[in-house]
């Protein structure tokens, strides 16, 4: 499905309640004093891969194969160096000499490439510039499936590529094989984080173009520009499209091997950012998250993409021998309720308040597992993202486990409330329909929410489906409420947390994240098949546009204020959780680093025995 937000890990997602509360995340790198290149990783996929566009780079919104691809097989002009919290948000050159500042009054980004770099095989050849205007070009064509090239829309001449009406971008240039330039309709402080992103990557036209207009197809002939490369490229053959084949290292159901890049040079890189310490890396799809882990223990294995059992997560969260093989990190993500602004009664701001102050974000943190697996979430943005708003929670309730009184109190002002007593007593709050998932967690959650919901007279019809995501991200289903609904940042500037969630510009008839349906108007609702009361839609376009075009920390200010417009001018959520991200390694891996970007392991520094 289309604009599938990067989930990663969300660790445990079948935790119990039982796991002990009181435990320290740990340190980020875990490394002891035998650290060696050379070996293979093995890490185990649970259940199946469930890349969002089948790993293919124009399209792929998932975070885990972000990780993978940044780490281990891609490289963009700019890039990271794969480490965590702070430093692992910090740009750094990667494909090109430096991070170029814009001219042109920020119209204008120019790159200049390093040399030495090439494709793997089967293509063997210099990457150019005109290899990434060529991605480029496919991310904004929409036959090819790119899942995010709003963020690139400003770019100009994207938008004649987008409708159909070009076939190249005419505000990307290449003035020579070693120069990129890039001119945009109007200044996004953040543009160059946007060209960090994978679908960025250069690509060769010679491979890529036997997969134009086949969304999701160039994945298995995938060809690499860093350290490693799929298992088996040097056998393929692009003599010709018809003579193409899949490479033997992949098969989207079983297994994803990797492999040395024997055109890669280091010389060309940073060790910083990539150490590339492992000779191969195999992951090997597992549907048991019980196996998984017994592997890891028994050494079959060295980590997991996969949900945690409790007893495992219990057993490392407070085991002193086992401790320095669990690693938590921030996972700057928001997990939230989220409310339909079309739909009865959520489209009433008193309802939507009244629920933000009765919800006992506590209990639900609770039902995730607790302080281990993340805190409580109390506005949009987590702190990591504006750290000056780290402190602001508009609905304040001691404990954070909600106030009836101060629910009522928002209620009272609602149409719903016929009897003017704080309760939502009209025939629209009755048999609401909620939409929810069959993980163990929403199972857990749902007695909250069910409960304190029927406090202020709100009863829902719960509809349980896996997966929920098509259903909650298809407007014209209508759908009133969901809790399955997270959101972690692309990259590590506010506007990710905010144009992709509620620019009513965005919104799609598949795919769309924009649940709340802030800012959509009768137009976009007759085009995504979206009914319900559109009257006194809110819209933030305004306001998003105003931060794009800022840098600095004026930046920072803007995103801030419009955190706060969201969360009481709005009030389109009920944040209730900023999740943390967990991995358990086994005894085998002697050096373990997390990658901020991608929120996944930082495969590129790893080291194994």
């Amino acid at each position: 499905m289309k604009r599938h937000r990067k989930l990663g890990v969300a660790v445990g997602l079948a935790v119990a309640l039982t796991v002990v509360m009181a435990v320290a995340a740990s340190a980020s790198t875990h490394q002891t004093s035998s650290v060696k290149a050379g070996g293979t990783l093995n890490v185990g996929w649970e259940a199946s891969f469930g890349f969002t566009d089948n790993f293919d780079p124009t399209g792929e919104y998932l975070g885990d194969a972000w990780g993978i691809y940044s780490n281990l097989l891609l490289r963009t002009l700019v890039g990271y160096n794969h480490v965590a919290n702070g430093p692992g948000n910090v740009l750094v050159p990667d494909i090109a000499t430096t991070v170029p500042k814009p001219t042109d009054g920020g119209l204008t980004y120019t790159y200049h490439l390093k040399s030495g770099i090439k494709f793997s095989p089967p293509v063997n050849r210099a990457v150019t510039s005109a290899d990434i205007k060529y991605a480029l070009d496919r991310l904004a064509n929409p036959k090819d499936g790119g899942e995010y090239g709003f963020y690139y829309a400003g770019i100009k001449g994207w938008a004649a590529v987008a409708a159909g009406k070009a076939k190249t971008i005419s505000g990307v240039s290449t003035p020579n094989a070693s120069t990129i330039v890039i001119h945009l309709t109007k200044p996004n402080g953040g543009f160059n984080y946007a060209m960090a992103m994978p679908a960025t990557s250069p690509m060769p036209v010679e491979v890529a173009k036997c997969f134009e207009g086949k969304p999701g197809a160039y994945s298995a002939d995938l060809v690499s520009t860093a350290g490693y490369m799929i298992a088996g490229m040097d056998k393929v053959d692009d003599s010709s499209c018809a003579a193409l084949k899949p490479a033997s290292g992949f098969n989207p159901k079983t297994n994803l091997d990797l492999v040395r890049n024997p055109n890669y040079d280091q010389a060309t890189d940073s060790k910083a950012a990539r150490e590339n310490l492992v000779d191969a890396v195999n992951f090997t799809v597992d549907s048991s998250s019980d196996d998984i882990f017994n592997k890891i223990e028994n050494g079959d294995l060295d980590m997991a993409t996969s949900s945690i059992p409790p007893a495992v997560l219990k057993k490392y969260s407070t085991s002193s021998s086992l401790k320095q093989y669990f690693h938590q990190n921030s996972g700057d993500r928001t997990w939230y309720i989220t409310m339909n602004l079309t739909q009865a009664p959520f489209d009433d701001i008193h309802v939507r308040k009244a629920l933000n102050y009765i919800i006992d974000k506590t209990a639900m943190v609770q039902a995730w597992g607790g302080p281990t697996i993340g805190t409580v979430a109390t506005h949009i943005a987590p702190p990591s993202m504006i750290p000056q708003e780290a402190n602001y929670n508009p609905y304040k309730t001691p404990g954070n486990n909600g106030s009836l009184a101060l629910a009522k109190k928002a209620m009272m002002g609602s149409k719903y409330d016929t009897s003017k007593n704080g309760m939502c007593d009209a025939s629209a709050c009755k048999n609401v329909l909620f939409v929810s998932d069959v993980r163990a967690v929403d199972t857990a959650m749902w007695p909250v929410i069910e409960a304190d919901a029927k406090k202020i007279g709100i009863t829902f019809k719960l509809r349980s489906v896996t997966p929920a995501y098509p259903v909650i991200n298809t407007p014209k289903n209508n759908v009133p409420i969901s809790d399955r609904s997270g959101w972690g940042k692309d990259y590590a500037d506010p506007l990710t947390f905010f144009n992709p969630l509620f620019d009513g510009r965005t919104i799609l008839a598949e795919g769309n994240e924009n649940y709340s349906l802030v800012g959509i108007t009768k137009a976009m609702a007759a085009k995504v098949g979206a009914t319900g009361d559109l009257s006194n839609i809110p819209s933030v376009d305004a306001q998003i546009d105003k931060c794009t075009a800022t840098a600095g920390a004026a930046r920072f200010t803007c995103y801030a204020n419009l955190d706060k417009t969201l969360m009481t001018k709005v009030v389109p959520w009920v944040p209730y959780l900023w999740s943390s991200v967990t991995r358990i390694t086994s005894t085998n891996v002697t050096k373990y680093v997390f990658d901020q970007f991608g929120t996944t392991p930082a495969y590129a520094h790893i080291a194994v025995k």
